[in-house]
C-alpha cells in the first residue's frame, strides 16, 4: 500500500490516484491530509503538494486536479527522456512532471469541452487533439508514465514489491449492415438492382441474383468465419448489433426481420454482446431509449454494452445519456478515421463528468484499431494493416494494457479477392 499526503482532496484527485496506481500499476493506494498519520508511516510514500513536508518522495502537483469547470489550460509540451509529457515542475519535483494532472487532462477528454470545429456527423476529429499534434497518439503515454513514475518511486523504495499486470486482448465487432443483399426488402432490393444496372455495375447484378436465388452466400455473411476463429485461438469477442429502422445513414436489416433476429440469437450464444446505437440516437434520447428496449426484448435480459454508430459521440451529453439508461461498458473512445489512443491510455477507465465533476460508473473501454481507418481512410494494404496492427499491438504489450480492436463483418467480404482482410483479422487475433 502506498500513503499519498496532500492537502486536499478533491474528486479529481481521486478519480486519476486510482486509475493510474490500481488499475495501471494495480497498487493499493490511501491519501491522508494530516502530516502526523504521513511522518508516521513507515512504508512506501508521497507529497501530492505544492511544497515538501521535508525531504520525501515529493511531487509538485499542478493546479488542474484541484479547480472546478473547463478553463483554458496551458499547455507547453516536452520530452520526459524520450516520451511525449506535459505540466513541467520545479528543481524539487522528485519527477519532472506532474503526470496526475496531465493524465486528467486526457482521461477525462478535457479538450473536447473546449470549443472545436465538428465534422460533418457532429464529431472531434483526431487533428484537432493534443496527441496528433504533438505526434504522441500511437502511444498510450498515460500508461507509460505511470511505469516510469513506478521506476522513480522503487529508486527511493527499493523494497518495494508490485506484480506487473499481463496483457489482454478484446476483439469487437460491429453488425451495422448484416447482409448487403438478402432481406433487405422487395423495395430497397429492387432499388439496388436498378441503381447497379444503371451504373453498370454487372458484376454486382451477377452476384445479387446468385444470392436471391440462393445460388451464393451473401458477401456480407461472414459470421461462420468470424465463429471459427473465436473457436481457433480463443478470442475475447463482443458484438454490437445495429438495431433500428432504416435511415440515410442506417442501412441494415430492418430490426423486425426474423432472419436478422434469429442471426442475433444465434450469435450471442457464443460471444458477449451490445447494443449499436444508431446514427440518430446522438441527439435523440427517446430514439436510443427505444433501441436498448427493443433489443433487450429480443435477447431477454439487460444490455449493458454500447458502441456508438460510426463513433458518433458527444461529450458529455453522449456518456450522461447511457448512465442515465444504465449502459455499464461503452466501446466508442476512439476514432473513426484514425488508429491510436483516442484518451492516450490502453486501460478501461471510468468517465469524469466534469460539468458535475463526478466519477460516474460508465466504463469506458478505449479501442486502438478500427479497420474503417486502415482500409478506407489510410487505404493500406493488408500487409500494411497487419505492420500497422502489431507496432500498436507491441505498445499495449510493453505496459500490460488491453489492446482493443473494432472489426465489421462486411470487411470480410470475398468480393475483392486482392483484399483477403480475412488474414489481417486472423493475424490480430493470435496476437
Amino acid at each position: 500500500m502506498v500513503l499519498i499526503y496532500t492537502h486536499k482532496i478533491t474528486p479529481r484527485l481521486n478519480f486519476v490516484f486510482k486509475q493510474i496506481f490500481t488499475r495501471i500499476l494495480q497498487i493499493p493506494i490511501r491519501f491522508t491530509t494530516k502530516v502526523e498519520e504521513f511522518v508516521a508511516h513507515s512504508g512506501v510514500k508521497f507529497t501530492y503538494s505544492k511544497m515538501p513536508l521535508g525531504k520525501e518522495f515529493f511531487i509538485r502537483n499542478h493546479s488542474l486536479l484541484y479547480e472546478q469547470g473547463v478553463t483554458d489550460v496551458a499547455i507547453k509540451m516536452n520530452k520526459w527522456d524520450d516520451v511525449p509529457c506535459f505540466f513541467a515542475l520545479g528543481e524539487k519535483s522528485s519527477i519532472p512532471y506532474d503526470i496526475f494532472a496531465a493524465s486528467f487532462y486526457l482521461l477525462s477528454r478535457y479538450e473536447e469541452y473546449q470549443p472545436f470545429s465538428p465534422d460533418k456527423t457532429g464529431r472531434f476529429q483526431a487533428p484537432q487533439s493534443l496527441a496528433f499534434q504533438h505526434d504522441f497518439l500511437e502511444q498510450p503515454v498515460v500508461d507509460i508514465w505511470a511505469y516510469k513514475f513506478l521506476e522513480k518511486l522503487k529508486e527511493k523504495f527499493p523494497d518495494f514489491v508490485f506484480e506487473k499486470r499481463k496483457y489482454k486482448s478484446i476483439h469487437t465487432l460491429n453488425i451495422k449492415e448484416a447482409f448487403i443483399y438478402k432481406n433487405k426488402g422487395v423495395i430497397r432490393g429492387i432499388g439496388g438492382f436498378i441503381m447497379d444496372l444503371s451504373h453498370f455495375r454487372f458484376r454486382n447484378v451477377a452476384r445479387r441474383l446468385g444470392v436471391l436465388f440462393g445460388v451464393k452466400k451473401d458477401p456480407y455473411d461472414t459470421y461462420d468465419f468470424i465463429l471459427q476463429l473465436n473457436n481457433k485461438y480463443t478470442i475475447n469477442t463482443v458484438f454490437f448489433f445495429l438495431f433500428t429502422t432504416y435511415t440515410t445513414f442506417d442501412t441494415n436489416v430492418s430490426y423486425a426481420n426474423r432472419k436478422y433476429r434469429l442471426l442475433i440469437k444465434s450469435l450471442i450464444d457464443y460471444t458477449a454482446f451490445g447494443v449499436l446505437f444508431s446514427h440518430y440516437t446522438m441527439n435523440n434520447v427517446p430514439k436510443l431509449i427505444k433501441e436498448k428496449t427493443r433489443f433487450e426484448n429480443l435477447v431477454n435480459q439487460p444490455v449493458t454494452k454500447s458502441r456508438q454508430h460510426n463513433n458518433r459521440l458527444e461529450i458529455p451529453k453522449t456518456y450522461q445519456t447511457l448512465v442515465n439508461n444504465f449502459i455499464e461498458e461503452e466501446y466508442s473512445m476512439g476514432y473513426e478515421n484514425q488508429c491510436g489512443f483516442r484518451a492516450s491510455t490502453c486501460t478501461p477507465f471510468y468517465f469524469y463528468d466534469l460539468e458535475y465533476e463526478i466519477q460516474t460508473p460508465l466504463k469506458l473501454m478505449p479501442f486502438a484499431v478500427v479497420d474503417t481507418a486502415l482500409l478506407l481512410h489510410n487505404q493500406l494494404t493488408s500487409k500494411e494493416a497487419i505492420l500497422k496492427i502489431k507496432i500498436l499491438q507491441k505498445e499495449v504489450q510493453k505496459v500490460g494494457g488491453v489492446f482493443i480492436s473494432v472489426f465489421h463483418n462486411a470487411t470480410f467480404n470475398d468480393m475483392e479477392k486482392e483484399r483477403n482482410w480475412r488474414s489481417v483479422y486472423e493475424a490480430v487475433v493470435q496476437d
